[in-house]
Protein backbone atom coordinates (compact mmCIF):
# COMPACT_ATOMS: atom_id res chain seq x y z
CA UNK A 1 0.00 0.00 0.00
CA UNK A 2 1.20 3.89 -0.74
CA UNK A 3 1.05 6.21 1.06
CA UNK A 4 -0.69 9.35 0.27
CA UNK A 5 0.33 12.96 0.33
CA UNK A 6 -1.96 15.27 1.87
CA UNK A 7 -2.62 17.07 -1.07
CA UNK A 8 -3.43 13.77 -3.03
CA UNK A 9 -6.07 13.33 -0.18
CA UNK A 10 -7.93 16.65 -1.13
CA UNK A 11 -8.32 15.51 -4.21
CA UNK A 12 -9.98 12.41 -3.51
CA UNK A 13 -11.94 13.70 -1.07
CA UNK A 14 -13.32 16.38 -3.74
CA UNK A 15 -13.68 14.06 -6.32
CA UNK A 16 -16.05 11.32 -3.66
CA UNK A 17 -17.92 14.96 -1.31
CA UNK A 18 -17.48 17.28 -4.20
CA UNK A 19 -17.20 21.30 -3.36
CA UNK A 20 -18.64 22.18 0.08
CA UNK A 21 -20.58 25.25 0.79
CA UNK A 22 -18.57 26.11 3.98
CA UNK A 23 -19.08 27.91 6.95
CA UNK A 24 -22.98 27.90 6.94
CA UNK A 25 -23.67 31.47 7.71
CA UNK A 26 -25.06 34.46 6.60
CA UNK A 27 -22.43 36.53 7.27
CA UNK A 28 -18.92 36.93 8.69
CA UNK A 29 -20.13 38.19 11.81
CA UNK A 30 -22.77 35.09 12.05
CA UNK A 31 -20.10 32.78 11.41
CA UNK A 32 -17.86 33.81 14.16
CA UNK A 33 -20.44 33.58 16.46
CA UNK A 34 -21.17 30.01 15.50
CA UNK A 35 -17.63 29.67 15.64
CA UNK A 36 -18.17 30.50 19.54
CA UNK A 37 -21.35 28.36 19.43
CA UNK A 38 -20.07 24.85 17.89
CA UNK A 39 -17.12 24.94 20.67
CA UNK A 40 -17.86 21.18 23.11
CA UNK A 41 -21.30 20.65 20.94
CA UNK A 42 -22.05 19.38 17.67
CA UNK A 43 -23.80 21.83 14.42
CA UNK A 44 -27.62 20.51 14.77
CA UNK A 45 -27.37 22.23 18.77
CA UNK A 46 -25.56 25.39 16.82
CA UNK A 47 -28.36 25.86 14.38
CA UNK A 48 -30.90 25.92 16.59
CA UNK A 49 -29.06 28.46 18.82
CA UNK A 50 -28.43 30.83 15.45
CA UNK A 51 -31.87 30.29 14.26
CA UNK A 52 -33.55 31.35 17.97
CA UNK A 53 -30.57 34.60 17.27
CA UNK A 54 -31.97 35.12 13.52
CA UNK A 55 -35.38 35.17 14.54
CA UNK A 56 -34.80 37.59 17.24
CA UNK A 57 -32.45 39.89 14.99
CA UNK A 58 -29.73 40.17 16.99
CA UNK A 59 -26.93 38.64 15.14
CA UNK A 60 -24.89 42.20 14.69
CA UNK A 61 -22.04 42.83 16.75
CA UNK A 62 -23.72 45.85 17.77
CA UNK A 63 -26.89 45.04 18.65
CA UNK A 64 -26.23 41.28 20.18
CA UNK A 65 -23.49 43.20 22.30
CA UNK A 66 -26.55 45.17 24.21
CA UNK A 67 -28.89 42.17 24.50
CA UNK A 68 -29.95 41.17 28.26
CA UNK A 69 -27.36 38.70 29.73
CA UNK A 70 -30.56 36.33 30.70
CA UNK A 71 -31.98 36.43 27.51
CA UNK A 72 -29.10 36.08 25.57
CA UNK A 73 -28.18 32.98 27.47
CA UNK A 74 -31.71 31.56 26.78
CA UNK A 75 -31.64 32.08 23.11
CA UNK A 76 -28.23 30.00 23.05
CA UNK A 77 -29.04 27.06 25.43
CA UNK A 78 -29.60 24.50 22.95
CA UNK A 79 -25.63 25.00 22.03
CA UNK A 80 -24.95 24.38 25.53
CA UNK A 81 -22.27 25.93 28.22
CA UNK A 82 -24.69 28.75 27.97
CA UNK A 83 -23.70 31.07 30.37
CA UNK A 84 -20.07 30.24 29.50
CA UNK A 85 -20.65 31.02 25.61
CA UNK A 86 -22.87 34.42 26.57
CA UNK A 87 -19.72 35.55 28.32
CA UNK A 88 -17.70 34.37 24.80
CA UNK A 89 -20.07 36.49 22.67
CA UNK A 90 -20.20 39.46 24.18
CA UNK A 91 -15.93 39.25 24.17
CA UNK A 92 -16.23 38.89 20.74
CA UNK A 93 -18.12 42.00 20.31
CA UNK A 94 -16.02 43.88 22.34
CA UNK A 95 -13.17 42.78 19.88
CA UNK A 96 -15.39 43.31 16.88
CA UNK A 97 -15.55 46.55 18.04
CA UNK A 98 -12.50 47.52 18.83
CA UNK A 99 -11.30 46.20 15.28
CA UNK A 100 -13.74 47.63 13.11
CA UNK A 101 -15.57 44.98 11.94
CA UNK A 102 -14.41 42.86 9.35
CA UNK A 103 -12.72 45.61 6.74
CA UNK A 104 -10.94 46.48 10.07
CA UNK A 105 -9.56 42.91 10.66
CA UNK A 106 -9.00 42.18 7.43
CA UNK A 107 -6.21 44.90 7.47
CA UNK A 108 -4.21 43.35 9.71
CA UNK A 109 -1.74 40.68 8.93
CA UNK A 110 -2.44 37.44 9.72
CA UNK A 111 0.07 36.45 12.29
CA UNK A 112 -0.76 39.94 14.17
CA UNK A 113 -4.64 39.18 14.09
CA UNK A 114 -4.17 35.53 15.20
CA UNK A 115 -2.51 36.95 18.34
CA UNK A 116 -5.31 39.54 18.67
CA UNK A 117 -7.97 36.28 18.59
CA UNK A 118 -5.92 34.49 20.63
CA UNK A 119 -6.34 37.26 23.29
CA UNK A 120 -9.91 37.42 23.75
CA UNK A 121 -11.03 35.14 26.54
CA UNK A 122 -12.04 31.87 25.35
CA UNK A 123 -11.18 31.83 21.74
CA UNK A 124 -8.63 29.39 21.51
CA UNK A 125 -6.52 28.33 18.27
CA UNK A 126 -9.07 26.13 16.28
CA UNK A 127 -11.65 28.61 16.75
CA UNK A 128 -9.10 31.78 16.04
CA UNK A 129 -8.18 29.86 12.99
CA UNK A 130 -11.69 29.07 11.55
CA UNK A 131 -12.39 32.52 12.53
CA UNK A 132 -9.33 33.64 10.14
CA UNK A 133 -10.39 31.07 7.48
CA UNK A 134 -13.99 31.81 6.95
CA UNK A 135 -14.73 34.97 8.37
CA UNK A 136 -11.63 37.10 7.74
CA UNK A 137 -10.61 35.28 4.47
CA UNK A 138 -6.70 34.64 5.24
CA UNK A 139 -5.35 31.49 4.79
CA UNK A 140 -4.70 29.25 6.99
CA UNK A 141 -4.79 25.22 7.94
CA UNK A 142 -7.39 24.51 10.72
CA UNK A 143 -6.97 21.69 12.85
CA UNK A 144 -9.59 19.88 14.89
CA UNK A 145 -10.25 16.15 16.62
CA UNK A 146 -11.28 14.90 12.69
CA UNK A 147 -8.12 16.12 11.33
CA UNK A 148 -5.13 13.90 13.96
CA UNK A 149 -7.67 10.98 13.58
CA UNK A 150 -8.26 10.74 10.13
CA UNK A 151 -4.56 11.16 9.24
CA UNK A 152 -2.98 9.38 12.25
CA UNK A 153 -5.48 6.28 10.54
CA UNK A 154 -3.93 7.10 7.28
CA UNK A 155 -0.81 6.80 8.68
CA UNK A 156 0.31 10.31 6.92
CA UNK A 157 0.81 12.36 10.22
CA UNK A 158 2.73 10.78 12.65
CA UNK A 159 1.89 9.58 15.90
CA UNK A 160 3.94 11.53 17.91
CA UNK A 161 2.84 15.14 15.95
CA UNK A 162 -0.17 16.12 18.46
CA UNK A 163 -0.24 19.11 19.50
CA UNK A 164 -2.12 21.96 17.81
CA UNK A 165 0.49 24.21 15.85
CA UNK A 166 2.80 21.06 15.62
CA UNK A 167 -0.33 19.11 13.40
CA UNK A 168 -0.70 22.87 11.86
CA UNK A 169 2.85 23.47 10.59
CA UNK A 170 3.08 19.61 9.34
CA UNK A 171 0.39 20.42 6.82
CA UNK A 172 1.14 23.80 6.02
CA UNK A 173 4.61 22.41 4.75
CA UNK A 174 2.63 19.88 2.74
CA UNK A 175 0.25 22.22 1.02
CA UNK A 176 -0.38 24.53 -1.37
CA UNK A 177 -0.85 27.93 0.64
CA UNK A 178 -4.32 29.12 -1.23
CA UNK A 179 -7.86 30.21 1.05
CA UNK A 180 -9.94 28.32 -1.10
CA UNK A 181 -8.37 25.44 -0.59
CA UNK A 182 -8.09 25.28 2.86
CA UNK A 183 -11.67 26.27 2.98
CA UNK A 184 -12.43 23.15 1.05
CA UNK A 185 -10.34 20.68 3.08
CA UNK A 186 -11.35 21.65 6.21
CA UNK A 187 -14.68 21.02 5.10
CA UNK A 188 -14.22 17.80 3.51
CA UNK A 189 -12.31 16.39 6.23
CA UNK A 190 -14.92 17.30 8.88
CA UNK A 191 -17.75 15.47 6.40
CA UNK A 192 -15.38 12.46 5.78
CA UNK A 193 -14.71 12.06 9.55
CA UNK A 194 -18.85 12.12 10.10
CA UNK A 195 -19.82 9.73 7.36
CA UNK A 196 -17.08 7.63 7.05
CA UNK A 197 -13.64 7.18 9.72
CA UNK A 198 -15.60 8.24 12.80
CA UNK A 199 -14.53 7.11 16.52
CA UNK A 200 -15.66 3.60 15.34
CA UNK A 201 -14.74 3.92 11.50
CA UNK A 202 -16.88 2.89 8.56
CA UNK A 203 -14.43 1.62 6.39
CA UNK A 204 -17.08 0.03 3.70
CA UNK A 205 -17.02 2.17 0.52
CA UNK A 206 -14.61 4.98 2.23
CA UNK A 207 -12.96 6.82 -0.55
CA UNK A 208 -9.74 6.48 1.28
CA UNK A 209 -9.47 2.92 1.88
CA UNK A 210 -7.05 2.12 -0.83
CA UNK A 211 -3.69 4.27 1.29
CA UNK A 212 -5.55 4.00 4.91
CA UNK A 213 -2.95 1.87 7.29
CA UNK A 214 -5.84 1.54 9.78
CA UNK A 215 -8.50 0.65 7.33
CA UNK A 216 -6.54 -1.80 5.40
CA UNK A 217 -5.55 -3.49 8.85
CA UNK A 218 -9.30 -3.52 9.84
CA UNK A 219 -10.50 -5.46 6.39
CA UNK A 220 -7.27 -7.97 6.64
CA UNK A 221 -8.02 -8.80 10.21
Amino acid sequence: MKLASPMEVYHALLAHYGEQHWWPAESPFEMMVGAILTQNTNWNNVEKALDNLREANVLEADVLATCNRETLETWIRPAGFFRQKTERLFKLCMFYHEREGIKGMKRWPMKTLRHFLLDVHGIGPETADSILLYAIEKPIFVVDSYTKRIFHRLGILPERIQKYDDVQHFFHQRTANALSLYQQFHALIVIHAKDHCRKKPQCDACPLLHCCQSGCAIQQG
